[in-house]
């Protein structure tokens, strides 16, 4: 398998790369504070080793000598079974007990006999052992040496034990590190089996959340994505679903009245009047008007729907003068009474004009002939900008005020008066697109009042 195989990447899964980090941090840290323990254990027992040589080696030195068999010996050989002894003089001669072993000289030893140095400790390679020489007296020295064979078998068993401690330590980390991986990342599993539910399936339902940890937080934020494509899809639902139930009356009335022309083409089939044929082609213009209209409403509230990323600073005086003077060409048989002051903000000019438009055609169609439809933008003071349209016509019922701004929604007296039922949610969106609101009241004169809240600044 090569190393850098992106398919054995893929089969090797998180909680198995969790439970290999584990393992791995286990075994650097134990592995460090082995080396510490075996390396700190060495040194002090290579210094005890070396304290109690030289402890003996003062011992040997001021031990008296002895006489035996008339030759004088140092006394300190009498009691040197455990270690190698010998007197070195000045000119190399070595003198140690019969029946023992001489320890190794050198250079080292020979130069603290010569007196050229007050003592010499080091390690004979050669016999394993550790070598101490002492000045003796005039042109002698002490030489002692002890094996290091026990200090180094003890070192081997330290370190098998430091060894066995660290690979259990690391079994035990494996161990613990797959227990906590499963644990720890059952909500991610979970996460992916409704991730894959909802591509196979489309099920939204929510995952169950417990606990308050960064998976849980992260599970929370998944249920909100499910949560809010789920509304998406309801709306989705609603609006084809209301779209459809608005274009099958005057599509049925459409080919109604197409049915009775084509009828009346036919050869053996009594002849249209004149008034009927009028009427007919005529209610077949309005009806073209009217789906013409609702589909394009439907194509306005997809394309808002969609974010838009260049916005412009927009003067809010000119949006409402261009929306008016389009409403004034449709509705000249109502006044407009207009008061504007100055206001900017960032956004989308078509957006908002058309936002103003809706309200504006909205209080001419409900007004009277020769009514009045005012229209005000002013500043609040509190960094926004309020624009009211009110009319004189016969005013929003109270029933019908928390359901203006829903699509396709219709009041009993707006059923008989043209339109998609799509303006007011066009207001609204366009509206809260830019950070503001929109309300509906009633308006002094006993008319409607539409109120657009807008942030911005002073022109």
């Amino acid at each position: 398998m090569a190393v850098g195989d992106p398919q054995a990447k893929r089969r090797f899964s998180l909680r198995a790369r969790v439970t290999l980090l584990a393992a791995a941090c286990v075994a650097g840290a134990v592995a460090l504070v082995s080396l510490a323990a075996y390396l700190t254990m060495q040194d002090s027992m290579y210094n005890q080793v070396d304290k109690r040589l030289i402890e003996r080696a003062q011992d040997a030195v001021r031990t008296p000598p002895v006489t035996n068999r008339l030759v004088q010996i140092p006394g300190a050989f009498l009691a040197s079974s455990d270690i190698h002894i010998g007197v070195l003089s000045a000119q190399g001669r070595l003198v140690h007990p019969r029946d023992g072993v001489p320890p190794p000289v050198g250079p080292a030893e020979l130069r603290v006999a010569r007196g050229e140095a007050a003592g010499s400790l080091r390690t004979d390679v050669a016999t394993n052992t550790r070598v101490v020489a002492l000045p003796s007296g005039s042109g002698e020295a002490m030489v002692l040496a002890q094996s290091l064979a026990p200090t180094v078998l003890a070192l081997r068993k330290l370190a098998v034990v430091l060894f066995v401690v660290s690979g259990a330590g690391v079994v035990v980390a494996a161990a613990l590190g797959t227990v906590v991986a499963r644990g720890g990342l059952r909500p991610v599993q979970q996460l992916t089996a409704a991730t894959e539910r909802v591509a196979r399936t489309g099920d939204l339902r929510p995952i169950p959340v417990s606990g308050d940890d960064e998976l849980a937080r992260l599970t929370h934020s998944f249920n909100i994505m499910l949560a809010t494509v789920a509304a998406a899809q309801d709306q989705q639902r609603q609006l084809v679903a209301d779209a459809g139930h608005e274009l099958r009356t005057p599509l049925t009335s459409l080919r109604t009245n197409l049915e009775l022309l084509l009828a009346a083409e036919q050869a053996d089939a009594p002849s249209l009047s004149t008034t009927d044929r009028v009427e007919i082609e005529s209610d077949i213009k309005a009806q073209l008007d009217e789906v013409t209209q609702l589909i394009g409403d439907l194509s306005l509230l997809a394309r808002a729907d969609q974010p838009r990323a260049e916005l412009e600073q927009v003067d809010l005086v000119d949006v409402v003068e261009r929306a008016l003077d389009r409403a004034r060409r449709r509705a000249s048989d109502v006044e407009f009474d207009v008061t504007l002051q100055p206001w900017q903000l960032v956004g989308d000019p078509n957006a908002l004009e058309r936002a103003v438009l809706n309200l504006l055609d909205n209080a001419a169609k409900f007004s009277p002939a020769g009514g009045t439809v005012r229209l005000v933008l002013r500043p609040l003071g509190d960094g926004t900008a309020v624009i009211e349209v009110s009319d004189q016509g016969p005013g929003i019922a109270d029933e019908d005020l928390p359901r203006v701004f829903d699509r396709f929604y219709r009041s009993l007296q707006a059923r008989t008066l043209p339109g998609s039922g799509l303006g007011l949610a066009i207001v609204k969106q366009a509206v809260e697109r830019h950070g503001g609101a929109v309300y509906a009241g009633t308006a002094a004169e006993g008319g409607a009042l539409f109120s657009i809240r807008l942030p911005g600044e002073p022109g």
